[in-house]
């Protein structure tokens, strides 16, 4: 989500609380055309690992999207239709799982190649 520049991303451990999941992820986005391309890396990212949802709702409108990999939920949403929703207060007795944001992600420095000159010969 983070990629593609989400906002405000939370992830709720909602197991103990519901059968219909062990994880919600919420987002926001400031646009719909943000809203479906933040769901469509989420499809895209997942699928690629051989996460294949289970289903995936909202698209059309692009208001909130939904989508249903069984045991984690992702919800991704306008910025206006998360706080009308405000399912962090419906949730509100569900255990917050920190996520780090981009600035404070450990980045490796790419590692570097050592390179050999040839040793020049001397000709006498």
């Amino acid at each position: 989500m983070l990629d593609k520049k989400a906002l405000d991303v939370q992830v709720l451990h909602v197991a103990p609380l519901t059968s219909i999941a062990d994880y919600l992820v919420i987002g926001s986005a400031e646009s719909d055309r943000q809203t479906r391309a933040v769901a469509d890396y989420i499809v895209d990212e997942l699928s690629g690992v051989g996460q294949r949802p289970l289903s995936v709702e909202g698209t059309s409108s692009g208001q909130w999207v939904l989508i249903d990999f069984g045991d984690v939920v992702a919800h991704v949403m306008r910025e206006d239709s998360r706080a009308h929703y405000a399912l962090e207060r419906l949730w509100s007795d569900a255990q917050r799982v920190p996520v780090p944001d981009e600035s404070s992600a450990v980045t490796t420095p790419p590692k570097r190649r050592l390179v050999r000159k040839a040793n020049p010969q001397k000709t006498v």
